[in-house]
């Protein structure tokens, strides 16, 4: 089953800083219809004012995958990490026993990322952050970060959760395939262009929730950008 959620139907928070869209609900937006798919609990689509960002707050218990769209964001928690991801690469926070963080865009555009919240195995882990430059290329989905037992001594960023953050780049035409083991999901959200998944369109920053589905056809039908959760569902 493929579930298109257009881009307009999200959730959406805006002040003077800040252009939020959540695929989930999320602070003030509430559908119960959308409270998460599987242990994927957030996906929101925030656009970042220069010289402005989140200033220091607490999080524990959730795996925090933010991927960069465009410009970058700077990094600050009180483990004493500190650190920069640019465009195409991704972060991970690991809020365990309780870590305090601040993300800042210290650029002179704005930023644009997705922010990922995905719910651990188990409780009280040590909390940590790390972050991981990528290539982007046109060779399809790679694992950025995964604590799936397959993807064990890769080089991805390791998540405290069955679960995988992949992206990749598609020419217009091209195709690739995503695999989906018995008892899994996935959410799938173009960075730009638009895809067909499984034959059913998508445009860019439309939610694809992909559930019951062994074999994924993704074809770029103009050049694009993917990102994709992959979940116990």
């Amino acid at each position: 089953m493929i579930q298109i959620r257009p881009f307009d139907s999200l959730g959406a928070f805006r002040n003077e800083w800040l252009n939020a869209h959540h695929h989930f609900s999320f602070g003030g937006y509430h559908d119960p219809e959308r409270m998460g798919l599987g242990r994927l609990r957030v996906w929101n689509d925030d656009e970042i004012a220069p010289g402005t960002g989140f200033d220091p707050h607490p999080h524990r218990d959730m795996e925090i995958v933010t991927y960069i769209r465009e410009g970058a964001i700077t990094h600050r928690d009180n483990l004493g990490n500190e650190g920069r991801t640019e465009a195409g690469d991704v972060q991970v926070m690991h809020a365990g026993t309780g870590i305090t963080h601040a993300e800042y865009n210290r650029e002179k555009t704005p930023t644009r990322l997705f922010q990922i919240w995905i719910m651990p195995d188990r409780r009280g882990v040590a909390p940590g952050w790390g972050t991981k430059i990528f290539p982007r290329d046109n060779n399809g989905l790679s694992v950025l970060a995964s604590g799936r037992a397959s993807d064990a001594g890769s080089d991805a960023l390791t998540l405290n959760a069955d679960a995988a953050v992949l992206a990749g780049t598609l020419a217009a035409g091209q195709t690739t395939e995503l695999t989906l083991a018995p008892g899994r999901a996935a959410y799938l959200v173009a960075v730009n262009g638009s895809v067909t998944v499984n034959g059913i369109m998508a445009n860019a920053r439309d939610g694809v929730a992909i559930l019951d589905e062994r074999s994924v056809t993704i074809t770029a039908t103009e050049a694009t950008e993917i990102v994709v959760v992959d979940v116990a569902a």
